[in-house]
């Protein structure tokens, strides 16, 4: 048996970079794993940081110096940032409350249109069926109502800890920004001097990380901007609550429009119920959700991920449990890496 692990590791493991590599995948995980929350204010800077470096290398492409193109980006994110923390989440959040503070009412609305449906489909449904499911339905929601108030109650304490973040996670993201050369180089002086196994990865690691998520950045921007202007247009309730959740939905390859639908059909059926609003309004969503799949898509991403859609899935339901909400956004760049680096492990010629 130990013949046969000293083989494998023989082969695998023969050159001094795949030992680095492997050092690195494992020491990196077991940070983010052990220290995750701890050092979760620096992980969301580095990445805030990554995502807008891309403005700062066009400024200074374009001909500005880099301290000015650095100043003007981070003065960018802060505007953007600062508008997300105090107008766009307060006002999703108010608009949630009143959901909850409206679901009793639709409960007894959906429970008075179900009520007819054994009269008129007695071969489908039946009173008891009908009457179980309104009891559930009752049942999760005041669940859903315990919740969130403890939730909250729960929350008090972190408001200290969320207000340093709004404070300290801005300063890193302007001296990451500031100073990426320096940290960079400081951080690859521990690696060898000729390294083109790391080169090569880091390069399409690079690549694809920083395409696929500036690009889903924006596309998030883009459908919540269009979703909300078209939820408004029409007076639907709810218009930021709905257009944040369908902006956030493009996370999720496959899975996230097809779960988004049901809240938004649902909140303008009990608005308008079975009327001619009700159909526009599905209309208007699915021309988004088009435009999106076969106009925004294509043109942001112009290289294909070359992934199955098997593994797409996995990787958010995989990176998405370990890491939240940035395992998911990152799932498929980092599904691209894993794959790029089985892709480029070093394996000796057969003899």
């Amino acid at each position: 048996m130990l013949d046969i692990v000293k083989k494998w590791f023989n082969r695998y493991f023969f050159e001094e970079e795949a030992l680095i590599l492997l050092l690195l995948i494992v020491v990196s995980l077991v940070i983010v794993i052990t220290m995750g929350n701890v050092l979760a204010p620096i992980i969301a800077a580095i990445i805030l940081a990554y995502l807008i470096e891309g403005m700062t290398d066009r400024l200074i492409k374009r001909g500005m110096p880099e301290g000015f193109s650095v100043w003007l980006t981070f003065v960018v994110f802060i505007g953007a940032f600062f508008a997300v923390m105090f107008v766009l989440l307060p006002l999703a959040w108010q608009q949630m409350s009143n959901l909850f503070a409206e679901l009793p009412g639709m409960v007894s609305r959906l429970q008075t249109v179900l009520i007819v449906l054994p009269e008129q489909y007695p071969t489908v449904f039946s009173e008891s069926q009908i009457q179980q499911f309104t009891q559930l339905a009752a049942t999760e929601l005041g669940s859903v109502g315990q919740y969130i108030l403890s939730f909250s109650l729960a929350s008090i304490p972190n408001l200290v800890a969320a207000l340093i973040y709004l404070i300290l996670v801005p300063i890193l993201v302007f001296f990451f920004l500031k100073d990426r050369q320096l940290i960079i180089t400081w951080m690859t002086g521990f690696l060898p001097a000729r390294r083109p196994l790391l080169t090569r990865i880091g390069e399409e690691m690079n690549q694809q990380i920083a395409n696929y998520a500036r690009g889903k950045a924006l596309e998030i921007l883009l459908v919540g901007v269009a979703t909300y202007g078209a939820f408004v247009w029409m007076g639907l309730n709810y218009a930021a609550l709905l257009a944040l959740l369908v902006g956030l939905s493009v996370l999720i390859p496959y899975i996230g429009a097809a779960v988004v639908t049901l809240p938004v059909a649902l909140i303008a059926f009990f608005q308008w119920g079975w009327g001619s609003e009700f159909f526009y309004l599905l209309l208007v969503y699915g021309v988004v959700q088009a435009l999106d799949g076969n106009v925004l898509v294509p043109l942001l991403f112009s290289e294909a991920v070359n992934l199955h859609p098997v593994a797409i899935i996995l990787s958010v339901l995989v990176f998405g449990g370990f890491w939240g909400l940035w395992g998911v956004f990152f799932a498929i760049p980092l599904a691209t890496l894993v794959k790029a680096v089985i892709n480029a492990w070093p394996v000796p010629e057969a003899a």
